[in-house]
């Protein structure tokens, strides 16, 4: 079976209270774009195998979340041994959620290709078992997302007239390093209300907390969101914790003298 993962860009994201198990109340909308992994796998006669081609991924087999969904559903259902091959694509240490909807998809499509006969709420429920950001890619459409990003509300947020550009420095950010300088606060109106306002007033009061310690540190991530407003953005965001940053246009923006140095991925509007 071929699937084909795709990323996600944060729009927003307000840090808003520490949690009792160490974890962090926040809000933000995920917004899907297709900047997409290929994850395949078949039927095994030895014992399930993982290869990978494309971005080079160093992760041992007990931390690698493809394998991770596999297991999660072999232990409640009677599953085959598989030959699961990962051509990598979607940049990692981005903020663009790729590990996360490697292993949700994993999850759908196993239940689409054995029959399962899972819900959407029951594969929700398998994916918080391997990340935050992983239930999101269940239903993988916009949502406003509060808790731990794990409780979704329905948005009319439609992107599909403009062009999207995501731009990642050749280096990542972690995700514990990101938080190493947040102090929560909830903010004064909340972003699900925000989002509703013209892509042209983003820029005045949307916003990423992550940007405030991530910026410091690493003042590339400012400079080359700096250079896409430059460039027309309408409105242009860090996405998570970074290290890529994204940026909305009405036209179909010039940025290969981005390539050098950068990961430079443009959507284009829906036909």
């Amino acid at each position: 079976m071929l699937i084909f993962p795709n990323a996600k860009i944060n729009i927003g994201l307000n840090i808003t209270k520490k949690r009792k198990d160490g974890f962090h109340n926040l809000e933000t909308v995920f917004y899907p774009v297709n900047l997409c992994d290929i994850l395949e796998f078949t039927k095994s006669e030895k014992k399930t195998s993982f290869t990978v081609t494309g971005l080079e991924i160093n992760i041992p087999d007990e931390d690698n979340l493809i394998l991770k969904a596999f297991n999660l559903l072999k232990n409640d259902f009677k599953l085959p041994d598989l030959n699961i091959h990962l051509h990598k694509i979607i940049p990692f240490g981005a903020g663009l959620g790729g590990g996360s909807s490697d292993a949700a998809f994993m999850l759908k499509s196993l239940n689409n290709y054995f029959n399962l006969k899972l819900t959407n709420k029951n594969l929700e429920s398998y994916a918080q078992k391997l990340g935050s950001d992983c239930p999101f890619f269940i239903q993988n459409k916009p949502v406003f997302a509060e808790g731990t990003g794990n409780i979704f509300h329905q948005t009319d947020l439609d992107l599909s007239n403009y062009f999207i550009a995501i731009v990642k420095p050749n280096f990542n950010i972690s995700t514990k390093e990101a938080f190493s300088g947040i102090t929560p606060e909830k903010p004064e109106t909340s972003l699900k209300e925000l989002i509703k306002l013209p892509v042209t007033k983003w820029k005045y009061v949307i916003s990423n907390d992550f940007e405030k310690t991530v910026f410091k540190q690493y003042p590339e991530i400012k400079i080359l969101k700096n250079i896409l407003f430059e460039k027309g953005a309408l409105y242009a965001q860090m996405s998570g914790s970074g290290s890529s940053v994204f940026a909305v246009f009405d036209f179909e923006p010039e940025l290969s003298f981005l390539n050098r140095n950068n990961f430079v991925f443009i959507q284009k509007p829906l036909e």
